[in-house]
């Protein structure tokens, strides 16, 4: 757990990690971050040290897009709205009754974010850029 008075500032250092201009500087951000945090919060930066190429991921896919992939605020807003949904409901009589509740809130969700496009994903060069990514990726299965 990170001191009050630490905060922000382990914060913004942290910050510096993800907002790096490519996955190279970012791991070079990140030894930084390391070396002046690791030993006032050694589990906090081992637990991010061990999750680095996971956490980095994003820096594989366009660059207009990284923010939209590293920012969680979608998936957030979705969680809240199924937990508003569900607990009023307290129990239910079985797992279908759940899964029909998750259902219709995701049908209601598609709606209405159907005509909304992300940020940077309708970009022609995002749009080429992904198309590559998908085709190295599974097309060597089809040889």
């Amino acid at each position: 757990k990170i001191r009050v008075s630490d905060k922000t500032e382990f914060l913004e250092d942290l910050k510096q990690v993800y907002t790096a201009i490519d996955g190279d500087v970012a791991k070079a951000v990140f030894d930084g971050f390391k070396d002046k945090w690791r030993k006032q919060y050694p589990k906090e930066v081992k637990s991010w040290e061990e999750q680095l190429p996971t956490l980095l991921t994003f820096y594989k896919y366009p660059e207009l897009t990284r923010r939209a992939i590293y920012t969680t605020n979608p998936i957030e807003r979705m969680n809240k709205e199924l937990r508003k949904r569900l607990k009023p409901m307290n129990s239910l009589t079985n797992i279908e009754a759940a899964e029909k509740i998750i259902y219709l809130q995701a049908l209601d969700y598609n709606e209405k974010w159907c005509g909304r496009a992300i940020r940077g994903f309708v970009d022609p060069d995002t749009k080429v850029a992904f198309e590559q990514m998908y085709n190295e990726r599974y097309a060597r299965g089809a040889d």
